[in-house]
C-alpha cells in the first residue's frame, strides 16, 4: 500500500513540475515579447524624438525664409516706386 502511494506522489509530483515548467516557459515567451515591444517602443521614440527635432528645425527655417521673402518683396516695391518717380522725370 506505501509503494502505491509513492507511485502516486510521485506522478503527481512529475505533472506539478510539468505544469511548473510550462508555466515558466510561457512567462519566458511573455518576457521576450515585452522585451520586443519595449525595444520597439524605445526605436519609435527616438525616431519621434528626431523628427520632432527635424519638425523644429524646419519651422525655424520656413518662418526665416518668409522673413527674407518679406524683406525682398518690400525691397522690389521700395524699387518700383523709385522707378514710377524715374519715369515721372523723363520727358
Amino acid at each position: 500500500m506505501r509503494d502505491m502511494f509513492m507511485d502516486g506522489w510521485d506522478w503527481t509530483a512529475s505533472v506539478a513540475m510539468l505544469m511548473l515548467l510550462m508555466i515558466l516557459l510561457m512567462l519566458l515567451v511573455q518576457y521576450l515579447q515585452t522585451n520586443k515591444a519595449w525595444r520597439l517602443l524605445e526605436h519609435w521614440h527616438a525616431t519621434t524624438k528626431e523628427r520632432q527635432q527635424r519638425l523644429s528645425w524646419h519651422a525655424e527655417e520656413n518662418r526665416e525664409l518668409k522673413s527674407a521673402l518679406r524683406a525682398e518683396k518690400a525691397h522690389v516695391e521700395q524699387l518700383q516706386r523709385k522707378v514710377e518717380i524715374l519715369q515721372a522725370l523723363l520727358p
